[in-house]
């Protein structure tokens, strides 16, 4: 495959710049939720997780749940677009789809805050 090992030093998080960038994400992810939601963000947990788990990724090219199992993601939020949302509850599906949606907003602003923070800097 042609991998290969970096060794990095503990508690210098330059070294390893894609798992800071990730852990940024999830920062302003569940920073949205708590903003949100208040005392019952933990709540909004599964619908945070979906969401990075199913969200377009550049520099893959694809989902990370796409790239890891090869295909999309079909879960009870898609149902409803193929006529399955009597099976699981609308009410349920419902909620879900809002939070996701709340979430994938919260974390476009977040992007969009930060990227005209760094390009002030350029």
């Amino acid at each position: 495959m042609g991998t290969k090992l970096d060794i990095s030093s503990a508690y210098h998080p330059q070294t390893d710049g894609q798992t800071e960038r990730v852990n940024q994400i999830m920062e302003d992810m569940l920073r949205a939720c708590v903003i949100t939601y208040g005392k019952d963000w933990e709540q909004s947990l599964p619908y945070a997780e979906f969401s990075y788990n199913n969200g377009y990724q550049a520099s893959l090219g694809m989902s990370p749940f796409e790239a890891l199992y090869g295909r999309k993601c079909r879960t009870p939020l898609m149902w409803s677009k193929v006529g399955e949302r009597a099976l699981v509850g609308p009410a349920l599906i419902k909620e879900a789809e809002e939070r996701v949606a709340e979430i994938r907003e919260k974390l476009k602003a977040a992007q969009s805050r930060q990227k005209s923070y760094v390009d002030k800097k350029r």
